[in-house]
């Protein structure tokens, strides 16, 4: 198939000279204005455009304004036609964005040659940048599909070191559908508005699975424990939060963006800090707790009182989970978050009830 050249000249011997040169190599579309050619341009998109710079109502410079402030008509190559050879109007012609220009009277070769190298290099831009888009994809969507992998192969990971416990891996699922609710709702309602942004939601519900990883260093004795805990076995318990970050460190710290890292670390260190101190490893106080870790810790708390454990049977009803959180009000857990989850009752009642 041909390639198409729109030929924009007020002058029709110009007009009828560009289709004897060019006609036997390309199919022609003749305008003699720029306003007659814009509004072909409305309905087709030629492979080319030769336009005159000295018209009448419209300037090609003007023309060429409009051409390239539109979607549809910015990409096409344009050559001016010209009969001033001054440096100046060469120099106004590149600057305008055009692919070259020709001299009138037309020489036949010149430009037939012009044409073909014009249009020649433009089909070669055009597919060089369809290879590259074609290659973005696709890294995107490699990228993606390892994203996918990377995550399930955490998540199995996390379930089969909660499976140790006796969970079956519902704690991990759990804790992290009750982040992403909790996250979630507090944004609704213009709370921590700062960090909780779409992307920081959906990194901290990437990370929650890994809240507990560290237990893979805490042995059966311990960790299936059916009693209370004795104060040493205890200070071994507590180790899972340091182990943890150790773990992160190995496995994603140097595949994964700093700041992603960093919340995971937040999160499997400090979920088990307590609002007013008296938590564990570091101590934090109040909001020199990462906010990541707060949400955590009222996720992790709730679906263990109302999960089975092998050291105690499920609270039941809800209501009796929400009481008991509530007394830590202020001492353990976050106020802000803590008065937000108890009045996400009615939402936790249907979902778990699915």
């Amino acid at each position: 198939m041909k390639n198409v050249i729109l030929v924009v000249d007020d002058d029709k011997t110009n007009l009828s000279l560009a289709q004897r040169i060019l006609g036997p190599q390309y199919r022609i579309a003749a305008s003699n204005s720029g306003t007659a050619a814009l509004k072909y341009l409305e309905t087709h998109r030629p492979d080319l455009i030769l336009l005159d710079i000295n018209m009448p109502e419209m300037d090609g410079f003007e023309m060429m304004e409009k051409l390239r402030s539109n979607v549809h008509t910015e990409s096409i190559p344009v050559i001016f036609l010209t009969a001033d050879s001054l440096a100046e109007t060469e120099i106004k012609c590149f600057q305008m964005g055009a692919m070259d220009f020709v001299t009138k009277p037309f020489v036949p070769d010149i430009l037939l040659s012009r044409v073909s190298k014009t249009i020649e290099l433009d089909q070669y831009r055009h597919n060089l940048e369809t290879m590259v888009n074609i290659q973005a994809r696709k890294i995107t969507e490699d990228a993606m599909r390892l994203g996918r992998i990377q995550d399930s192969v955490i998540v199995g990971m996390a379930n089969l070191i909660e499976s140790r416990d006796g969970s079956t891996g519902k704690h991990v699922k759990n804790t992290q559908t009750y982040v992403r609710m909790i996250a979630t709702e507090l944004l609704s309602r213009g709370h921590f508005t700062q960090e909780l942004t779409p992307a920081y939601i959906e990194n901290l519900c990437k990370a929650a699975p890994l809240h507990d990883v560290g237990k893979i260093k805490i042995p059966d004795a311990i960790l299936q424990k059916p009693g209370r805990l004795t104060a040493e076995e205890f200070e071994t318990m507590k180790l899972h939060t340091t182990h943890s970050r150790k773990i992160i460190q190995t496995i994603i710290g140097d595949i994964e963006d700093e700041h992603y890292v960093r919340l995971v670390e937040d999160i499997a260190l400090y979920h088990h800090e307590r609002w007013d101190g008296t938590g564990y490893p570091a101590g934090l106080t109040e909001t020199n707790i990462p906010l990541s870790a707060r949400i955590m810790a009222v996720a992790d708390v709730f679906d263990a009182l109302y999960e089975e454990r092998c050291y105690k049977p499920p609270v039941r009803p809800i209501e009796r989970i929400m009481q008991i959180m509530s007394e830590g009000r202020g001492t353990q857990f976050d106020p802000v978050i803590l008065d937000v989850f108890v009045e996400m009752l009615p939402q936790l009642r249907e979902m778990l009830e699915k």
